[in-house]
């Protein structure tokens, strides 16, 4: 291939508001993750315009630009939106080395799309994935956590004592968790069945929690994401996220 000989665009800190990130945009079409997108940029392989950019910040803008990876012109990807109902046993990462069936594999378009925030191998239920990265960077910054509803069956029985003790916090390895919404279903003597609304993310929080209190999880379902309720969606399957669940998702991050 013939090699750009023009002189490497300087690059500037900020940029006018119609433009963004580079490496943002070639992510956004598809064509790798953000951090490898800026692989790409550092290895000479992108072109804005016909100018070789080599330098990071880049910005440009995705309507107006001929940005090109290899010589070969990015394609504009539509922005998708998708609410999956994620079986036991898939996992939520964009790549596996043991090859274990991923969340992404079971969504049907020719975006690449990626899993907002994760649900653990073991976790089912709600789980949004898109390719739209500033939602997506927005759904999983701390400022703009959502509440997420989940359905709990734990072993043994679970006391009042207990359930104020997930209400108040409970003390973690990163801290003390933030106090959780909690309501008894049902419950015997070698089971209880739960509904837990909590707003962090931390890694397997719910299981961590009921494990410093001595319960066992024997099974975890998140059912609503913020507003959003997974209903009528089997388990595997997945559907578009409608207008209003868009515009109420954007609402709630800022977006507009």
């Amino acid at each position: 291939m013939r090699k750009n000989t023009k002189k490497s665009k300087k690059t500037k800190s900020s940029a006018p508001v119609s433009k963004q990130r580079l490496q943002k945009i070639l992510a956004a079409s598809g064509i790798d993750s953000r951090r490898k997108c800026e692989t790409l940029i550092l290895e000479h392989a992108v072109t804005v315009n016909g100018e070789l950019i080599n330098e990071l910040p880049a910005f440009a803008d995705p309507e107006k630009d001929d940005i090109r990876v290899n010589g070969q012109r990015i394609k504009r990807a539509e922005k998708v939106y998708f609410l999956l109902n994620k079986p036991k046993g898939v996992i939520c990462t964009s790549s596996d080395p043991q090859r274990r069936q991923k969340a992404i594999d079971l969504i049907d378009c020719p975006e690449r799309v990626v899993c907002v925030g994760r649900l653990d191998i073991d976790t089912t239920g709600a789980i949004i994935l898109t390719n739209d990265s500033e939602l997506v960077n927005r759904l999983t910054h701390p400022k703009y956590e959502l509440p997420k509803t989940y359905h709990i069956v734990v072993r043994g029985r679970v006391e009042g004592k207990d359930v104020e003790k997930l209400k108040k916090g409970i003390w973690l390895s990163e801290g003390r968790t933030q106090g959780a919404a909690v309501k008894i279903v049902r419950r015997s003597h070698t089971e209880t069945t739960l509904q837990v609304i909590i707003s962090q993310g931390l890694n397997r929080q719910i299981r961590r929690m009921f494990s410093q209190l001595g319960y066992k999880v024997k099974s975890l379902k998140r059912i609503q994401i913020g507003d959003i309720v997974l209903k009528g969606i089997a388990a595997g399957n997945y559907k578009r996220l409608t207008k209003p669940q868009l515009a109420y998702l954007k609402r709630a991050t800022g977006m507009e």
